[in-house]
């Protein structure tokens, strides 16, 4: 996986960490200039972890998984 596709992960766990309630979709662009890569978007998409919607990437079940598996590897570092 892309080090940009892997940053809509990171965002994603972040808001988590940060706000202690469960992410299922973080933002498309935030009008602020920031803004998810395309090309990554496109590789989460065939790889069935998101929905890209028109505002919203949408966490499917499986991407879902594979964000648990980031926050459970976060936590666990020494």
């Amino acid at each position: 996986m892309s080090d940009k596709a892997l940053a809509v992960f990171a965002f994603a766990a972040y808001h988590q960490l940060e706000s202690g309630q469960p992410v299922t979709k973080v933002i498309r662009s935030d009008g602020a200039g920031h803004r998810a890569d395309e090309a990554a978007i496109a590789e989460l998409v065939e790889s069935e972890l998101i929905t890209a919607e028109e505002t919203d990437l949408v966490f499917s079940q499986k991407g879902l998984t594979m964000l648990g598996r980031v926050i459970e590897r976060l936590r666990a570092s020494p």
